[in-house]
């Protein structure tokens, strides 16, 4: 993890450190709206449609009770219902409410407008690079789809 003599940092601490850049920006754009870096994290995730709490807790981390209690603050904000999932009658699912809709394509176009700013000293060439290498890693790691892509005109298209 030391530092190479051309100025360059490795893979892990660059890896780590861009974490926290993104992480930055999710709190700062959060606070603007209200909201904690979860529930934007949250909103982001349904964005492409409802899922179950069990399926949330594993793609957002979190164990039942902190899932339980993040759904809750939202929903207590208006921008998330429970509604009865309708292949179990037993469990919920959690979806956007009208204005959770509204505030979370506000909170994913900042979120995105401010992490592609991140490698704004790249040339398009290595910008190219680097979504192929981290995609090749997300992949490998099967991360979880928490987040849309964005499309050719810069709107949310598929879930990643």
């Amino acid at each position: 993890m030391a530092k190479h003599d051309d100025g360059r940092i490795g893979v892990v601490a660059g890896l780590v450190r861009s974490a926290f850049l993104v992480n930055a920006v999710y709190a700062q754009a959060s606070r603007e709206r209200g909201l904690t870096p979860q529930q934007g994290q949250l909103l982001c995730v349904l964005m492409a449609e409802p899922y179950g709490m069990s399926a949330l807790g594993m793609m957002l981390g979190l164990a039942k009770s902190s899932m339980t209690g993040l759904v809750d603050r939202t929903e207590r904000n208006g921008l998330v219902r429970r509604e009865p999932d309708p292949r179990d009658t037993r469990a919920v699912r959690v979806a956007l409410t009208p204005r959770g809709h509204v505030v979370a394509e506000e909170f994913y176009a900042e979120t995105c407008r401010r992490i592609d700013k991140l490698p704004a000293g790249l040339s398009a060439g290595e910008r190219h690079a680097l979504a192929g290498l981290l995609g090749r890693v997300v992949l490998d790691n099967e991360a979880p789809a928490v987040f849309l892509e964005l499309d050719e005109t810069g709107g949310a298209a598929t879930q990643t």
